[in-house]
This record gives C-alpha cells, structure tokens and sequence, in this order.
C-alpha cells in the first residue's frame, strides 16, 4: 500500500500563496488516482481538488476553482497543489490521499486506500 507524507504548509497573509507537495513510496503510484482534502476547525473534511492516475483528469471543489491547481509528476512519485489568491477561509489542515479507484470532488472519504499525516495552512487577514 502506499505511504503518502505532505509538506509545504505555513502561514501566509490573505492573496498569497503556497504550494503543497505530497511524496508517496513505492513503485505503483502511477495505479493510484490522488485528491487533496483539508479540514477546517469544526468542520468536516472535503476534497478541493483530485486528479486521475495519468493526470489527464482534475477536479476541484467550486469554492477553490480559478485559484488551486492540482498536479502530479509520476516519475517523481508526487503530487501538488498550487495555491493562489488564500483566503482565510482555506484555513484548514490539508491531507493527501489516494485510491485504486477515480476520485472526485464526490467521493465518500471513508472509501479512500491510503491518507496523509496532514499539513496545516493558515491563511490571515
């Protein structure tokens, strides 16, 4: 099974950025479709963004479209999660995850093969 560990989280002032990196382990990340979730204080975790194993598909949560870009570099064994315009709102800590299977914004998260530790982004006014 795959092993994913986030990075790239921090705080950052409201319309700035970050990028989130996830590494896997082992060889057999390319059989994996990826997906970028967060939880925020209080609230349930949600996938903002998700990608199909070759990359040719992304999705995205409305509340992210235009300003998050998710993408994987296989050779690399990662996946990212360009972040523009933070709002205070994308507070939250951020997991990745992975699964044999296609994710989408839609996805049960209880369904999902393997999960992140979390990174935490935090976003101020």
């Amino acid at each position: 099974q795959v092993q994913l560990v986030e990075s790239g989280g921090g705080l950052v002032q409201a319309g700035g950025s970050l990028r989130l990196s996830c590494a896997a382990s082992g060889r057999t990340f390319s059989i994996y479709a990826m997906g970028w979730f967060r939880q925020a204080p209080g609230k349930e975790r949600e996938c903002v963004a998700a990608i199909s194993r070759s990359g040719g598909s992304t999705y995205y949560a409305d509340s992210v479209k235009g300003r998050f870009t998710i993408s994987r570099d296989n050779p690399k064994i990662t996946v990212y999660l360009q972040m523009n315009s933070l709002k205070p709102e994308d507070t939250a800590v951020y997991y990745c995850a992975a699964d044999r299977s296609l994710i989408t914004i839609a996805t049960p998260i209880n369904t999902l093969d393997a999960w992140g530790q979390g990174t935490l982004v935090t976003v101020s006014s």
